[in-house]
């Protein structure tokens, strides 16, 4: 596999199944249907109106999802490149890179964005939201790490 194909192939299979997992994994925590997560998602381009739209709006939400998923995998993935040792120790970076972005998509970008209803976590929720985003780092840094392991770019784990 060329190292590009393992790049490309490390992104896509890291965004998709730790985005898609992500929307289960709020609904789960939430109690609520998936489909009110992703509702909730467009309501960061759309503010509180996305929750009174209709299919159109979960379909924006997902593809936002997927969107932002697919950006952070790449992220990951650009940086395991530089440095070899975030794939080849994929479950300590992995959870690393899960807080990091727990705290940048709770703190950073979603007060920024229209979403609704702002971020406010009790002790409980701020731990399953937690476990949720330390999940969504160690599939980006699994993906990465199993991609890397089919080039000849990237030291295999023995």
């Amino acid at each position: 596999m060329s190292k590009r194909h393992a790049n490309l192939s490390a992104v896509l299979y890291g965004g998709f199944i730790a985005g898609t997992l992500d929307i289960g994994a709020a609904a789960l925590i939430n109690m609520i249907s998936p489909v009110v997560i992703l509702k909730a998602i467009a309501s960061g381009v759309l503010g509180k109106p996305a929750f009174a739209g209709g299919a159109s709006v979960a379909v924006l939400g997902l593809v936002l999802q997927w969107a932002m998923s697919l950006l952070i995998a790449a992220i990951f993935v650009f940086a395991a490149r530089r440095l070899p040792r975030l794939a080849l120790h994929w479950p300590t970076w992995g959870v690393a890179y899960g807080v990091v972005v727990f705290f940048v998509m709770n703190y950073v970008v979603r007060p920024l964005s229209a979403a609704w209803p702002k971020t406010h976590f009790t002790p409980v929720g701020f731990a399953w939201n937690m476990l949720a985003m330390l999940l969504f780092g160690l599939i980006v840094a699994y993906c990465a790490h199993a991609f890397f392991n089919n080039t000849d770019q990237q030291p295999r784990v023995g």
